[in-house]
């Protein structure tokens, strides 16, 4: 009777040990996938300011940029 109520005992106390550490992992992991898409958003957002200011301080539209680049192009070959 000592010996069944001795493994009962440890496995609930295995079991208990067993989800410990898995609700830990399961939190840490959670937190790094947080982490991980915090930083996403902050590098996509930098990068999509970048771009705007960049357009912004160029002047003009794309199209008008490649219609400039073309005449300049045809330009120089034919002098």
């Amino acid at each position: 009777m000592g010996r069944i109520l001795a493994g009962i005992a440890a496995a609930v106390v295995g079991l208990f040990i067993v989800g410990a550490i898995t609700l830990w992992l399961v939190k840490v992991l959670l937190g790094a996938i947080g982490y991980l898409i915090v930083g996403a958003l902050v590098v996509g957002g930098a990068v999509w300011i970048y771009g705007r200011a960049r357009r912004g301080l160029s002047g003009g539209s794309r199209n008008q940029r490649r219609l400039e680049a073309t005449l300049a192009t045809w330009r120089q070959r034919n002098r």
